[in-house]
């Protein structure tokens, strides 16, 4: 079903909006028939499961990891990851920066912001933010590219509430763009929306949406 599932989100999701399928804890099967539904761009939160599976997929697969991201796992990704959605610490942004500088890499970046009111979501508020990109190490960092924000709404059937901290992501975005990075063309991307509440993202001005369930199907908690 995972080909019918991906060509039925597909139709729901403008130009403009990139579908990032989350693939974690389903097998390599899976994605291959993802891939070869003409999906190239997959997310993973594990890193030592990401490994894994890069190694044996097709080498163009643009892999994104959206997970908590700890700083002993940056090595296992960072000769390959296209794009890390989950910078919630300026020491993790100082570490991916040391681990893609070992491999001459500029590794593609989001700064993870906490907007929902669940206690159990990592990110940073904005004052956090301004301090990282107005230090100067931060500055002088060669392997990282900030490209925008990720966030993660409340998990909750109230779509109101839902689409209010959706609102408050775009606002941030709409402040560092303006004040850090307005000559940039790549800081851009608003990584927000799930398979429960991606359409509501869309419409607030989400450019990735990291859809799982809805291609895969329920996740494997058993992995």
């Amino acid at each position: 079903m995972v080909k019918e599932n991906l060509e039925t989100v597909r139709k729901t999701i403008p130009s403009g909006v990139l579908l990032v399928a989350v693939s974690k804890t389903k097998p390599v099967e899976d994605i291959q028939e993802a891939y070869d539904a003409g999906q190239r761009v997959f997310g993973e939160n594990h890193a030592l499961e990401m490994r894994d599976k890069h190694e044996v997929l097709p080498k163009d697969i643009d892999w994104h990891f959206i997970g908590h991201l700890q700083t002993n796992k940056i090595k296992y990704i960072i000769s390959f990851a296209r794009m890390i959605h989950s910078i919630d610490t300026f020491n993790l942004l100082q570490a991916v920066n040391k681990e893609a500088a070992k491999h001459d890499r500029v590794v593609d970046c989001l700064l993870q912001f906490h907007i929902a009111e669940e206690e159990t979501k990592f990110g940073l508020d904005i004052d956090e933010a301004n301090e990282i990109l107005q230090s100067d190490m931060y500055k002088s960092m060669k392997n990282v590219r900030i490209c925008g924000v990720m966030g993660m709404a409340t998990n909750t059937d109230d779509m109101n509430q839902v689409r209010k901290e959706f609102k408050h992501l775009k606002e941030i975005f709409t402040t560092l763009k303006s004040k850090y990075f307005a000559d940039c063309e790549w800081f851009k991307e608003i990584s927000m929306g799930m398979s429960h509440d991606y359409p509501i993202a869309i419409e607030e001005g989400s450019t990735m949406v990291r859809v799982g369930s809805k291609i895969f199907g329920e996740r494997n908690y058993n992995i």
